[in-house]
């Protein structure tokens, strides 16, 4: 009996944890290849849309998806599909710059704050506090309305609206990695602050901050879609998928497609990156 049992072999705990490793990429691949399609369609926008964005077509007003116009066409005639796909530039443009602004932001906030401790972590984490404590729509509407930004100005806004939750998730990861014994060696061995933050905490903190920034694309292209439907983001002629939504409100009764293919790209978009930030995080929790 002892040598039967002694003959079937323990699941070691690293293949567990390799199964584990290799289903989260089998589950990032799908919004991966999804975002990447998106991109990869912006890009080529030019290429790809079947008419110019602003070429009106008063004689092919209303008119529903067909061979000619797949998305249909708006109240100026314009076909859909290469709105939708100029549109793209705009609003991923906003969601991946806006998401690198508050990343920078939040991992220098958090950085400091973690590294520091003591009073200077609690004002700057007061401050970070007192920012998730305030409604971002409002407070970026106003602000939109005040400094009628164009997109850059636009990309700064929202950037500067979604940092706090990097500087967090950074913060505890600078708290739990510096009493760790590499932290404690390099210190011994005479490395400067700069160098322990450098080239010991952030490179171990970078994975939870990636995980924390995709996570913020997703509510960077939301925040742009309201804004713009709003009529405070991007603003005409130029697409995006917010204002493309904002000119449909009149006509979403008596024309649903020039509502529907817009809101089906933010919502395609978004679900895709919180799936893929949801990924990335559960996959960072069994490494």
């Amino acid at each position: 009996m002892s040598s039967t049992a002694r003959s079937i072999p323990a699941w070691p705990a690293e293949a567990a944890a390799g199964g584990r490793t290799a289903r989260g990429r089998r589950g990032a691949l799908v919004p991966a290849a999804v975002l990447a399609a998106l991109i990869i369609a912006a890009a080529l926008a030019p290429l790809l849309a079947p008419a110019s964005p602003e070429a009106i077509d008063l004689a092919g007003r209303h008119a529903p998806p067909s061979l000619a116009h797949p998305f249909g066409t708006d109240d100026l005639g314009r076909d859909l599909l290469s709105r939708i796909l100029f549109g793209a530039r705009i609003s991923l443009a906003v969601g991946l710059l806006s998401a690198a602004v508050s990343g920078a932001v939040g991992v220098a906030v958090g950085a400091v704050a973690g590294y520091a401790g003591g009073w200077v972590d609690d004002i700057l984490m007061r401050i970070t506090d007192a920012m998730l404590s305030v409604p971002r729509l409002p407070l970026l509407m106003i602000a939109a309305a005040i400094a009628d930004p164009g997109v850059a100005g636009l990309v700064l806004l929202v950037g500067l609206a979604g940092w706090m939750e990097t500087a967090r998730v950074v913060r505890a990861e600078f708290l739990s990695l510096g009493k760790r014994a590499f932290v404690e060696g390099a210190r011994a061995a005479g490395a400067g602050h700069a160098r322990v933050v450098l080239a010991h905490l952030l490179p171990n903190a970078a994975p939870a901050a990636a995980v924390a920034t995709t996570l913020a694309i997703g509510r960077a292209i939301l925040l742009e879609s309201a804004l713009s439907f709003f009529g405070v983001g991007v603003q005409p002629p130029t697409a995006s998928w917010g204002n493309m939504l904002y000119q449909a409100q009149t006509v979403m009764g008596t024309e649903p497609w020039v509502a529907i293919f817009p809101g089906l790209f933010i919502f395609v978009t978004v679900v895709a990156v919180n799936r893929l930030g949801d990924v990335l995080s559960a996959a960072r929790s069994s490494a």
